[in-house]
């Protein structure tokens, strides 16, 4: 890339410090030049955001049948999709400067609808495919396995989307100025007309308040912090030693992120073993999740102490 290329290329980036291999090599640069073919189109980034769900919903609608195989092949290739679309609208709006609270919650969403169709659809499969289990009630099995999944999933993507905000926001009060506490949302929302921005933003403070809960240490870093210094103030030193800290810790988070849970998933839905994502998912990513929680949460409370 030349110069002029490469920074404009970064700066639809949040950072490239939270982005992971993947992203780096394959995702972001095609996004990049597709927000750069819509920028002056009149296409805003909730457009893409909106078109992203539908494609998305069309990936796990495929993985319901178990053959013709390009079947599954559909479904990678529309989720793929998917997810490059879900890089454009973020960084078309990092380029063309529009943004919205309905935007940000809509991109953070998309994802998850994605991901309920596809458990959805796993359920159907499985239930077909083996339909004589537990005399005829395995379908009750597989929407178990589902509905921790799901539950699952929503608590790592809120875990995972919450450390990678905190991270930017100790770059810089630039870089961070998407993160809010749930006291800050709940004071917003209380002067919200109705409407779907309240709604919106209502279920934006649910999970604000999940993402806080499971980071106690953090809470009580970041307030000794911003009583002492401020948003703005906060000194360089602590800054750069939270996103040491932070990037070891982004490795690991890594596997909670779409490309961590995407590529397991098309190699068992190419395998005709479905029913191991569901195990990967409560099983493997979950300890994932403890695992990042854990290292995180004692990295805080050692900044805290020697603060």
């Amino acid at each position: 890339m030349e110069n002029n290329t490469k920074d404009s290329y970064l700066s639809s980036l949040k950072s490239i410090e939270t982005e992971n291999w993947l992203d780096r090599q394959f995702y972001r640069p095609i996004g990049y030049r597709l927000a750069m073919a819509l920028k002056g189109t009149g296409i805003t980034p909730n457009m893409v955001t909106i078109a992203s769900i539908f494609v998305g919903l069309g990936g796990g609608l495929s993985f319901v049948h178990s053959e013709p195989l390009w079947w599954a092949f559909v479904g990678i290739a529309c989720m793929v999709a998917a997810n490059i679309m879900d890089c454009v609208d973020g960084q078309l709006a990092r380029l063309t400067g529009i943004k919205s609270e309905v935007g940000r919650i809509l991109d953070g969403l998309a994802g998850d609808i994605w991901f309920a169709c596809i458990y959805i659809c796993l359920v159907v499969r499985l239930s077909h495919e083996h339909a004589t289990w537990l005399n005829g009630k395995g379908w009750i099995l597989f929407l178990a396995m589902a509905i921790l999944s799901g539950f699952s999933h929503l608590v790592q993507a809120a875990v995972t989307d919450y450390y990678k905000t905190i991270h930017l926001f100790f770059i810089s009060p630039e870089k961070g100025r998407d993160f809010e506490s749930s006291d800050e949302i709940r004071n917003r929302l209380c002067r919200m007309r109705p409407g779907i921005n309240r709604v919106l933003t209502s279920a934006y403070l649910v999970y604000t308040s999940v993402q806080e809960f499971f980071s106690p240490h953090l809470q009580s870093y970041l307030r000794k912090l911003l009583e002492q210094y401020g948003a703005a103030g906060i000194p360089q030193e602590q800054r750069k030693a939270f996103r040491s800290g932070s990037q070891k810790v982004m490795k690991v988070l890594d596997l909670l992120t779409f490309n961590g849970r995407s590529i397991p998933l098309f190699v068992f839905v190419l395998l005709g073993q479905v029913w191991l994502y569901f195990i990967y998912e409560f099983v493997v990513l979950n300890v994932v999740l403890v695992l990042s929680i854990s290292k995180h949460e004692a990295m805080c409370k050692k900044l805290a102490t020697a603060a």
